[in-house]
């Protein structure tokens, strides 16, 4: 396995197919710094202030990765999920997102609710969430489209691996659905809309890195 890059921006570029993602677990959990563990005591708490579910448990911290010739391998560990709140040093935590296409070729995009933890009223694509404790991040992909839009993809593969300045690990996917699907929303979006195949012609609520991510999954 090579050692985790300092640097933020693309770890890994595929795409692979999605079997092609192996997941290797360590026991031991992340043991994090004291004032990282109070930094996380209080994003919990100031959830609860704001009335939004006080998530917390385990989820995923990469360590390293392996990107083979026929895939990737993700080494991850265990940690308390509410290190992702910490500002500024998310401790590696990962998280999966899966952009989904319909058959033209239009973008999925939700608005995120108001209560959610991270990003709340800003807009979003497809679907994502944190990796649990055991699954692969690819597993992770499929879950979340499902909880969050109730639709299976025709076709789905991974794309890349790519760490954000303020440590957050995300695993990105695309997805793209039969002809005639539909989606229903879950409670943590509370708009949606199909935007254009073309992101020149999306609407003023997309935003900077939403732009950047079309442009990343549509590069040659």
């Amino acid at each position: 396995m090579e050692p985790m890059a300092p640097s933020t921006g693309i770890l890994a570029r595929g795409p692979w197919p999605l079997d092609a993602i192996r997941a290797d677990w360590l026991e031991e959990h992340y043991d994090p710094p004291a004032e990282r563990t109070a930094a996380a005591d209080a994003a919990i708490a100031a959830l609860a202030a704001r009335d939004s579910p006080s998530h917390d448990g385990l989820s995923a911290r990469l360590m390293d990765y392996e990107q083979r010739p026929d895939g990737l391998t993700i080494r991850m560990q265990p940690l308390r999920w509410a290190l992702r709140l910490v500002d500024g040093d998310a401790s590696n935590s990962m998280a999966a997102l899966l952009v989904v296409r319909d058959a033209q070729g239009r973008w999925l995009a939700g608005r995120r609710a108001a209560w959610l933890s991270s990003w709340p009223g800003r807009w979003a694509l497809g679907a994502g969430g944190a990796v649990d404790v055991g699954e692969t991040p690819a597993d992770t992909l499929t879950r979340e489209l499902m909880e969050e839009w109730q639709v299976t993809p025709e076709r789905a593969q991974a794309e890349a691996l790519v760490r954000l300045p303020h440590h957050l690990v995300m695993f990105i996917g695309q997805a793209w659905l039969p002809d005639g699907a539909e989606v229903t929303r879950d409670d943590e979006h509370d708009e949606h809309a199909w935007w254009p195949a073309d992101p020149a012609q999306w609407p003023a609520e997309a935003d900077e890195p939403l732009r950047r991510m079309a442009a990343l999954l549509t590069a040659a």
